[in-house]
């Protein structure tokens, strides 16, 4: 994988407990024992929008458990040892792939799992994955002679050579590893699920096909209706600066252009510079951005301080759900929800009209 490498120490500390919790479970006869019921396909899925599609595409045939929790980011995330014994004991393991989840090596060697996985980024084209990525790679470089500029104006060479080094640590790769953002890209990785449960499951392989089909008609509609709402705003007017890269694909697809992010990384945990910041409070002011967003896995904070210094509003009220989907019972709780809701939050900010959202995207 492309990201920086984490400690394993964490996933060995967690097989360790996971020993331990598999001698308390043979002990006691097992909360998962079998009792010759027919407990359907176990499947364990890493973020919440892949859970949340199984659970679409796989219904009351499968026993699901999703790893991240709502509100939860993959790139700092760190599997417990109820999680590995899930894992363990799972027939199908779920991955975004695009190299967003960098614990799963270390978790499917500590779990024991010799299952199938289903690389949901299978399902789409990652050649234009990696020309939209390039995309943002041009304003990121433009963010970055804004930020030489600002060193070079203030300080030395000293300063410059550590923006280098921030510029050198933000490089995740030459894709984006957000690609459920876009509706489009949601499609092939719910087919992908389902043709890989079918694989999996062969009795139920119909079933799993008919609840697909019925969802990406769904997902087709999503993304007809949030196109609609954002060819009333004028181009020019269709710019945006999220907490961190992680609706490019989203902004692509809706012709919204992309004038930086608070943190300049694909992550949600980095670190920016002074002179990047300085970048993106010019750049926010170049591009008359009109609102700074914050995604639901980060902190506002940062975001305040430099819309307050841009003079524009932060949306912090409500959160973008992009990382990861919302609890039960928020707008986010699922990915359809979710995705609506990010579109009328921005919309919302602009001061543009949204149509009612069509009662085949409710619930």
């Amino acid at each position: 994988m492309t990201q920086k490498p984490r400690s394993v120490k964490p996933a060995v500390l967690a097989a360790a407990a996971l020993a331990s919790l598999l001698a308390l479970t043979a002990c006691s006869g097992g909360a998962n024992a079998d009792d010759g019921g027919d407990a359907g396909l176990k499947v364990v899925a890493t973020t919440t929008q892949l859970t949340d599609f199984a659970s679409e595409v796989g219904g009351d045939d499968i026993e699901l458990t999703g790893l991240l929790a709502p509100n939860a980011s993959a790139h700092h995330f760190d599997p417990s040892p109820a999680d590995l014994l899930a894992l363990g004991e799972a027939d199908v393991l779920i991955v975004n792939g695009a190299d967003l989840e960098s614990f799963v090596d270390d978790a499917v060697d500590a779990s024991g799992f010799d299952g199938t996985i289903i690389t949901a980024a299978d399902g789409i084209d990652l050649d234009e994955a990696k020309h939209i990525t390039a995309e943002g790679a041009a304003t990121d470089e433009h963010e970055h002679e804004h930020a030489g500029d600002a060193e070079h104006a203030d300080e030395a060479d000293h300063e410059h050579d550590h923006a280098d080094d921030a510029e050198h640590d933000h490089d995740h790769g030459d894709v984006n590893p957000h690609i459920w953002t876009s509706p489009k890209n949601a499609v092939g990785m719910v087919t992908e699920i389902a043709d890989g449960l079918a694989a999996a499951d062969a009795d139920h392989a119909g079933d799993y096909e008919q609840r697909a089909a019925s969802y990406t008609e769904r997902l087709q509609e999503l993304d007809t209706w949030i196109a609609a709402q954002f060819e009333r705003v004028p181009a020019d007017e269709r710019v945006l600066v999220s907490g961190h890269d992680s609706l490019r694909y989203y902004l692509h697809d809706y012709g919204i252009e992309f004038a930086g992010s608070i943190l300049p990384s694909f992550e949600d945990n980095a670190e920016p510079s002074a002179a990047e910041i300085d970048a993106l409070v010019a750049s926010i002011e170049e591009h008359g951005v009109r609102a700074v967003f914050v995604e639901s896995s980060m902190s506002p904070k940062l975001a305040q301080t430099i819309a307050d210094e841009a003079g524009v509003e932060v949306v912090d009220s409500e959160n973008l759900y992009a990382d990861s989907l919302g609890a039960p019972d928020s707008d986010g709780a699922t990915y359809i929800g979710a995705t609506v809701h990010n579109t009328e939050l921005i919309l919302d900010a602009w001061g543009a009209q949204v149509d009612a959202v069509p009662d085949s995207l409710q619930g």
